[in-house]
């Protein structure tokens, strides 16, 4: 298979509503599953999925894009007329700017280039990412690596985190006096606590099913970890609640918040949803006094920081098409570059062969003699094939794949495209999950 049978099918923030991303989204044993369950299915050889809070993607190396659009519609029926479909080139474009957080809901975010790796691990864990998207993904990251550090599109509000934490201070101004709770201790979780340590909270609580992983964040934020039991008392306490959890379920509920409202007296409070699947129940946002968002409301703050990175973004967006170029010719030169030896060991056969019929015909000759006929028929062979060599390995260098095409038909030979060892998964550790719109969510502060 070639180029051409590279085929990205996906849902983002840009294509589809939280509610169906969040039933397509897959973690863990699922998404193991999920990848070995594409691979067996016909015509589909490498298969990789990035399953991030704002994206799910199904990249193969297959015959057609049918089992990638049906790993969607078998999820959620209603996902098909949401889907987008990129194949070949338009596939690897797409890959390389994800990577490059080009297409984030923040532009030049931190957290994506981690989750791609992430995904790739899972693939070559699963054994379904082979030669083919490991040289893909290499280069991606490659090419995301080079975006980070030649351009300053990281610089600045580069995260949900971040994002959430100027919601946060568009509502309450500083946080002096008040109490932030952190429900959840993974990478989002802390990058939340960080961000937030600059409006000056008083407390900072930190709720966690693990009590290891819950210890450690709240060590490391100067906060107090509370036991997971706590969360309903936690919520009367809290001013401002940072959901991320793993968790597939809403872990706070619209009962949950109308109880706490009532002990708070209707103290306003801001309820920030990061995981996808949503963790919040959407109707949270109906009540008085509460301020909810979840991931998809959060683009509404992002849209204020586009003009800043416009120029940063627009040198990275060069970037990774020169990176995409070269790629495809890489692609080509190595499939002509196989065109080449097998020619070359066609004609050798030939020769050998009239050698060894007219060494027959001929008989008597001594070892010597032998070894001149043989000598001359190599000799023809090479001569005859110099300018056709030269030629096709030029062909190779420029990423022109006609001329070997034609040189593959002409002598009738059969090319596969050649193998690599398959790159060892190097997964970085992944980032947060992604959130949905809550349907009635309270208008942005202005």
């Amino acid at each position: 298979m070639s180029d051409r049978d590279l085929y990205l099918v996906g849902l983002s923030h840009k294509s589809a509503p939280l509610e169906i991303r969040e039933r397509v989204a897959l973690t863990g044993d699922p998404l193991k599953a999920a990848l070995q369950e594409l691979t067996g299915r016909d015509g589909v050889g490498e298969a990789l999925v990035v399953s991030t809070c704002n994206r799910v993607e199904v990249l193969v190396h297959a015959q057609g894009d049918g089992a990638a659009r049906a790993f969607f519609t078998d999820r959620a029926a209603d996902a098909g007329g949401h889907l987008y479909v990129k194949q070949g080139r338009e596939a690897v474009r797409h890959l390389f700017r994800v990577a490059a957080s080009l297409d984030s809901m923040v532009v030049g975010e931190q957290q994506i280039l981690g989750q791609v790796k992430e995904a790739y691990g899972v693939a070559c864990a699963a054994g379904t990412a082979g030669s083919y998207l490991s040289r893909l993904c290499n280069r991606a990251f490659a090419t995301a690596k080079r975006v980070r550090t030649d351009t300053d599109i990281g610089r600045g509000m580069t995260s949900l985190s971040q994002v959430a934490v100027e919601l946060v201070e568009k509502i309450f101004g500083d946080l002096a006096g008040r109490a932030v709770l952190l429900v959840g201790a993974g990478k989002m979780g802390a990058l939340s606590a960080k961000a937030l340590a600059g409006l000056g909270a008083d407390r900072i609580l930190v709720a966690n099913r693990s009590a290891e992983r819950g210890l450690a964040l709240a060590a490391q934020v100067n906060g107090a970890f509370r036991a997971w039991e706590e969360l309903p008392h936690l919520l009367v306490e809290a001013d401002v609640i940072i959901v991320s959890t793993g968790a597939e379920r809403y872990v706070v509920t619209r009962e949950m918040v109308l109880a706490a409202m009532r002990v708070r007296r209707h103290r306003t409070f801001c309820l920030i949803d990061l995981s996808v699947p949503r963790n919040v129940e959407p109707a949270c946002a109906t009540l008085s006094d509460v301020f909810a968002y979840d991931v998809d409301d959060l683009e509404k703050v992002v849209a204020t920081t586009v003009d800043a990175r416009r120029d940063e973004a627009a040198r990275a967006e060069a970037m990774v098409e020169a990176e995409v170029q070269a790629f495809t010719q890489e692609r080509r030169a190595r499939a002509a570059l196989p065109v080449l030896g097998k020619l070359r060991r066609h004609a050798e056969d030939i020769a050998r062969a009239e050698v060894e019929r007219t060494l027959a015909h001929l008989g008597g000759l001594d070892e010597k003699g032998r070894r001149s006929v043989e000598a001359m028929a190599l000799a023809i062979v090479n001569k005859l094939l110099h300018g056709p060599t030269t030629r096709l390995k030029k062909a190779a260098a420029s990423g022109d794949t006609e001329l070997p095409s034609a040189a593959a038909s002409l002598f009738g030979i059969e090319v596969s495209e050649p193998d690599a060892p398959q790159a060892a998964a190097q997964p970085a550790q992944g980032e947060d999950p992604e959130a949905k719109p809550a349907g009635a969510a309270p208008p942005l502060p202005s």
